[in-house]
């Protein structure tokens, strides 16, 4: 299988669970993929797959430099280990947020943002989902 089909497999693959997330937050299927990751699990297999057999050109000493890095993402199979690793983890924290939310009593309108921000730009739905709970916290550990 190509590397460009595996691409819109792995992006086709995290859409229903990012859209449950934002529309159906509390529907159980929706609750038993935020708790279980069985998508993130799925990447995982994708990602070592690509990174360790797929002729991504991997080099532990690439990850010691910017410019060891940028010769390992010039390999097809490295740069898409990378994306998938990207997709798995924002996924991941997703869930967390959402889990998270849900127990802090969070409304979900505050988190719909946060949910985006964090499917698009990973980090940033992150600092601003931190910042949304820690107004709106109503239980302290």
């Amino acid at each position: 299988m190509s590397t460009d089909t595996v691409f819109q497999i792995v992006n086709t693959l995290v859409l229903p669970q990012w859209l449950l997330m934002l529309f159906a937050p509390r529907w159980a299927p929706t609750d038993w993929l935020t708790k279980m990751l069985p998508i993130p699990a799925l990447l995982a297999v994708f990602y070592i797959y690509y990174l360790f057999f797929g002729d991504s050109g991997l080099d532990w000493q690439s990850f010691s430099t910017l410019a060891g890095i940028k010769t390992l993402f010039s390999q097809g199979a490295a740069l898409l280990a990378g994306w998938i690793h990207y997709l798995a983890f924002d996924l991941t924290v997703g869930s967390w947020m959402l889990r998270d939310s849900k127990r802090r009593k969070v409304p979900h309108g505050w988190m719909i943002p946060c949910l985006l921000f964090c499917f698009l730009l990973g980090p940033v739905g992150l600092l601003l989902y931190l910042g949304v709970r820690s107004m709106k916290q109503q239980t302290i550990y």
